[in-house]
């Protein structure tokens, strides 16, 4: 690993960043001003989530279109626009004047930031890297868990001493001063696959699709019932977690202070996941990654102390360290690499929905009086409900893929 990481470290140092200054646009970060947000525009948890709901779905319509240019245009060139564009976005979320304008900035965050940050890191280590894919894609993986371990306490501490409005325009400074020419300094400097890579004719690599033949294959949307899950909830209990602090009775402190065993959890078991991954395969992981996230649900349903919160965000972390890895190198593998730009984009386009719908839902729901925690009783189900479903497909890919 550590050879690995040497003899590439200008590639996965540029992924990392892209996966943590992504954070901008996370929902766990945006949650952190959603009190002040409700506040300054009188607001209910489900006014706000129906806001949050509507700017991400607009940015997940957007997102297959804005994509695809990873197909016909290098990682580099991308990032060169989509971090001044998430800067600004997050300039506007600290300022917004009117409801439109916190809509409008919302969608931007979400479309640059969750969205394009994410899928250009993604989508050129899926085409740079083939035989060691989950290595690599582990490898960037700890950028998003060092932004959940970081941001959340350094966003409140700022809040606390200069408000949170500071907060966002620190974030839009980090962006343009220091996240802008590290990453392009770093990725201008494309990797090709070389023969000698080790493992390279054990590599596994499905028949190249075309964005209809996804769209038009069945399998597409039997994974997604399981891809899906890990986003949804996630972003569910980060988006209101203003709401769970107050119904619990949680020191808001004490709850930030849990994000970092989230982040240390997800980095160990990211990595030992990238390898795993390498060695069997995404597709044979399916049926048994969602299970740890269904008792991470069962965690925030069912116990009520401070430490069940710790316990969720261990199991969390389980579940984020076996699904962005496995995640990564699931599409290649069932679709091949030659339009893997497109085809991710409409994978993560449907992942920034579920994102969408996670907030706007549950809040509804929590606005009509069925709490968070039980929620989440009703989310454990559907994960193991997926499990069953990616058990059934999983050979059903591996046997077309051997077809050719």
């Amino acid at each position: 690993m550590i050879a690995f990481l040497r003899d590439n470290a200008r590639w996965i140092s540029g992924g990392f960043l892209l996966t943590f200054f992504s954070s901008f646009g996370q929902t766990f970060f945006i949650g952190l001003s959603g009190e002040e947000l409700r506040a300054k525009f009188e607001l209910s948890d489900g006014e706000f989530g129906a806001l949050y709901m509507v700017a991400t779905i607009g940015s997940a319509l957007s997102l297959p279109f804005l994509g695809r240019v990873l197909d016909h245009m290098p990682g580099w060139k991308v990032a060169r626009f989509v971090i001044p564009a998430l800067a600004c976005a997050c300039l506007l979320m600290a300022y917004s004047p009117t409801l439109l304008a916190l809509v409008l900035a919302l969608y931007l965050l979400r479309l640059f930031g969750q969205g394009m940050m994410t899928h250009t890191a993604y989508t050129e280590i899926g085409r740079w890297y083939v035989a060691n894919r989950g290595r690599a894609t582990s490898l960037i993986v700890p950028g998003h868990q060092t932004g959940e371990a970081l941001l959340p306490i350094a966003f409140t501490l700022v809040a606390v001493t200069l408000g949170w409005q500071a907060g966002w325009v620190i974030g839009a400074g980090l962006l343009l001063v220091f996240g802008f020419p590290m990453i392009l300094s770093l990725w201008r400097v494309e990797r090709t696959p070389q023969a000698s890579d080790p493992d390279l004719a054990s590599a596994r690599l499905g028949p190249d699709k075309t964005v209809g033949e996804v769209a038009a294959d069945p399998i597409f949307y039997a994974l997604l019932v399981g891809v899906l899950a890990p986003p949804f909830i996630g972003t569910t209990i980060f988006f209101h977690q203003d709401y769970l602090v107050e119904l619990r009775g949680y020191d808001e402190l004490a709850f930030a202070a849990a994000f970092p065993i989230m982040a240390i959890t997800t980095v160990t078991f990211s990595l030992i996941s990238g390898q795993i991954i390498d060695r069997f395969g995404a597709i044979r992981l399916l049926p048994i990654y969602l299970l740890p996230l269904s008792f991470a649900c069962l965690a925030v349903g069912l116990l009520t102390p401070l430490w069940g919160i710790y316990a969720f965000m261990f199991l969390v972390g389980v579940s984020y360290g076996f699904t962005a890895p496995l995640v990564g190198a699931l599409w290649p593998e069932v679709y091949g690499v030659q339009n893997l730009g497109s085809v991710r984009s409409i994978a993560v386009a449907a992942s920034v929905a579920a994102t969408a719908i996670g907030p706007g839902l549950t809040g509804y729901l929590i606005d009509r009086g069925l709490s968070l925690p039980t929620q989440m009783l009703f989310c454990c189900g559907w994960c193991v409900l997926a499990s069953v479903v990616l058990a059934f497909v999983s050979p059903i890919i591996l046997r077309r893929n051997v077809r050719g």
